[in-house]
């Protein structure tokens, strides 16, 4: 590599140190029921934000055999035993932290989750109160969900069993379990307390980082709603409920923790960000301070489809003066000039920002077989700057520059996750993440100018594939009818193809905009 594209590479690297360090995050995710959507799939948007320096694999994992007496070794010490057969999935692993990994099985089943805090207790006093057993469940949570599930409903079992013998070791969090069929929304309190509602199969869910299953969920109606045993008389004996007040019982209202005094959810009673992406919903601002919580689902008068998620995930939030539309998706910041990375989008509802590292938007659909009907559109990185590439259920491999090349037993290992080798941050010009992530920092550097020239490559490409995907499915079906195996390689190899491809133009925009930057 010549100097100057060293010392540019270098350059790169130090933004990307100190814009995942400076910039706000949380997880947000966008779930569309499949009579709410254009062609009756269930949809599933997902973003992941961390901060700190990130680096997350997307690799496929097959089907792994146990012998009996095998178990599964969670994080603080407990164990569960292991099934005869796990299966397979495509994995995002998000190296060194513990909530942020994303699944996407054989069956179709998506599994991802946002951080939503309570005010539980500390862990050590819910270990002291029984409320956490064996160190409690946390990381592991979700591959479980993903390896002994052929349903959400059975992916909310499973999740539900593993958290009534460990209790939940972290404040809180929301699951979200989806299928072709259904989708469910898990709220989760630190320790054995939870509640699960099935997404409306005509409404839409936005989930930022607050529990959002409020007093609508009823628990008579255990075929829309799961709790855990003594949920509401635990929350009385904790005086987060008042049986007496004439209210029906919110696990919302019982558990979130108080938001903060002074701000934008203490002073109009809502999140910024479930308050934005529902005012996009609606076409309108929803009005100001807020006049009691957020609904759990909205009823459009219109149908959604996979840009429809993406646009409201791609936001940078309120733009003054103008009404929410989701078609500015990522506009904000060439009116105002700078990065919307760069703003405090705490009152704004800015969903994506400076730590999103990957979204994807599950098309789940159920009349075709799973390896086909079901895809997820995943963006490397921030998906402003970044494109969407299609990864169908049935795909048996993934792009070597899309994941670490560990061995994989030691990348499935719980204390390889936590401990990994010396170099794993080290910046990697081949590597897919690396390239996206230095793509979207350098876009930063002049936003207004960068994304246009950025987008107008991106956009062309997903369109071509939203017009191929008609074709490339069709063809598939019909090798499927013929050898299933020859219609998994197709898939597979188109897959790859379409990602490979967005990785060699992400470096050529790269490149472009080091050589821009670097003239002015």
């Amino acid at each position: 590599m010549k100097r100057s594209n060293l010392i540019i590479t270098a350059f790169v690297f130090f933004l990307m140190n100190i814009l995942v360090s400076t910039s706000v995050f949380g997880c947000f995710a966008v779930i569309v029921g499949k009579d709410a959507s254009t062609d009756g799939s269930v949809l599933f948007g997902h973003l992941e934000q961390n901060g700190g320096l990130r680096n997350l694999s997307y690799r496929y994992v097959p089907r792994i055999q146990y012998e009996p007496g095998d178990v599964v070794q969670l994080r603080r010490g407990g164990t569960w035993p292991q099934p005869e057969e796990a299966y397979a999935f495509r994995w995002t692993s998000n190296i060194g932290t513990e909530f942020a990994d994303g699944y996407f099985n054989e069956w179709g089943v998506a599994v991802a989750s946002d951080a939503c805090a309570t005010r539980e207790d500390s862990y050590e006093e819910l270990v002291e109160r029984g409320q956490i057993t064996d160190g409690g469940i946390g990381y592991k949570l979700r591959r479980l969900i993903a390896q002994r599930s052929r349903t959400a409903r059975e992916g909310v079992e499973v999740a539900t069993e593993l958290l009534n013998h460990f209790g939940y070791a972290s404040s809180g969090r929301t699951y979200v379990i989806a299928d072709a069929d259904e989708a469910w929304v898990l709220g989760v309190a630190a320790g054995k307390n939870w509640i699960a509602q099935r997404v409306p199969d005509d409404g839409i869910v936005l989930l930022p980082n607050v529990h959002i299953i409020g007093a609508e969920a009823d628990l008579s109606d255990t075929e829309n709603v799961i709790a855990s045993e003594g949920l509401v008389d635990y929350a009385i004996s904790r005086g987060w409920y008042d049986p007496d007040s004439g209210e029906p019982f919110s696990f919302r209202e019982a558990f979130n923790r108080p938001a903060r005094e002074g701000s934008f959810m203490d002073e109009n009673g809502v999140d910024p960000r479930q308050w934005f992406s529902q005012s996009l919903v609606k076409g309108e601002l929803i009005e100001l301070p807020a006049d009691g919580q957020l609904p759990f689902a909205l009823y459009p008068d219109r149908k959604f489809d996979v840009m429809d998620v993406t646009n409201i995930i791609r936001s940078h939030g309120h733009i003054e003066g103008q009404d929410p539309d989701m078609t500015l998706s990522y506009r904000l910041g060439m009116e105002e000039g700078v990065s919307p990375h760069d703003r405090d989008g705490g009152g704004s509802g800015q969903i994506c920002s400076g730590t999103s590292q990957e979204l994807v938007v599950y098309q789940l659909r159920n009349w075709m077989p799973t390896e086909i009907g079901s895809v997820g559109w995943r963006t490397t990185a921030a998906p402003c700057g970044s494109v969407l590439v299609p990864w169908y259920a049935g795909i048996n491999k993934t792009p070597a520059p899309y994941y670490k090349p560990w061995p994989l037993e030691d990348a499935l290992d719980v204390e390889f996750q936590f401990n990994p080798p010396e170099g794993t941050f080290d910046y990697d010009p081949e590597n897919a993440f690396d390239v996206f992530n230095a793509l979207e920092n350098m876009i930063d550097l002049n936003y207004a100018r960068n994304i246009e020239m950025v987008r107008e490559e991106w956009d062309a490409i997903e369109q071509e594939q939203f017009d191929m995907q008609e074709a490339i499915e069709k063809l598939a079906l019909e090798l499927y009818e013929q050898d299933k195996d020859l219609a998994v390689s197709f898939l597979t190899g188109y897959s790859n193809y379409r990602a490979i491809h967005a990785l060699e133009k992400a470096k050529e925009l790269l490149n472009q905009l080091k050589t821009i930057h670097w003239a002015h």
